[in-house]
């Protein structure tokens, strides 16, 4: 069926009608600060004690705005005898926002949780150089981080909580079963030691054919 005509300016119309009679929100920006959602990809925030250098993120993100230099350390050994190990230290960390297109692949791929969203949006620069924040910038923008939001109580329980409480069910049923199967026994024990008091004080045993008096008569 073809549209009728008109019917594309009646909707337009009606859209305006239904704005104009809604109230105007103005936002006393920057006067009063936004209330933003808790998932505000704003920027991205470092923790930089979880960072094993692994450049994952660096290497995952798609407009390659990350950069990360680090170099290896020689860790003694733990103990006499050991062997020394060499571990990655972080020496840069940076992001350029004016390349960065938001798309969150480096903080899902981060295997340790060393970044996380931030709600911050305020880091406009007059040079477009400037957008490139080091990682002292990054870490002041992790404590803004919000909390994560409570868990939802119909919401499937996380594979590793049931795999770590089903391990503890299992062994509490171990030991359970173990102290019913030593009750049983040390119970079973003390009816033998009922039934045959005089073995259990260590009397002489009957001998075969012949009663207990005849031989207390012996």
């Amino acid at each position: 069926m073809p549209p009728i005509p008109g019917s594309g300016l009646a909707k337009g119309l009606a859209v305006t009608l239904r704005t104009m009679t809604k109230r105007t929100v103005t936002a006393q920006y920057p006067d009063v600060q936004p209330e933003l959602p808790p998932r505000t990809r704003g920027v991205i925030g470092l923790f930089e004690e979880n960072c094993t250098v692994c450049m994952l993120c660096a290497r995952e993100c798609p407009d390659w705005c990350i950069y990360i230099d680090s170099h290896k350390e020689t860790m003694p050994a733990a103990a006499p005898g050991g062997r020394e190990r060499s571990r990655n230290v972080l020496d840069r960390f940076a992001i350029d926002f004016a390349l960065c297109m938001y798309c969150g692949i480096c903080i899902e791929v981060c295997p340790f949780d060393a970044l996380f969203w931030s709600p911050e949006f305020e880091y406009a620069e007059t040079d477009i150089h400037e957008l490139t924040h080091e990682r002292d910038k990054l870490r002041e923008w992790m404590w803004t981080v919000p909390e994560p939001p409570a868990l939802d109580p119909a919401a499937e329980e996380p594979k590793e909580i049931a795999a770590a409480r089903k391990a503890a069910e299992k062994l509490q049923a171990q030991e359970a079963q173990e102290a019913e199967g030593s009750q049983e026994a040390g119970g079973t024990e003390d009816i033998q030691a009922a039934r045959e008091p005089g073995r259990a004080q260590g009397a002489p045993e009957a001998r075969p054919g012949r009663a207990p008096e005849q031989e207390g008569r012996e």
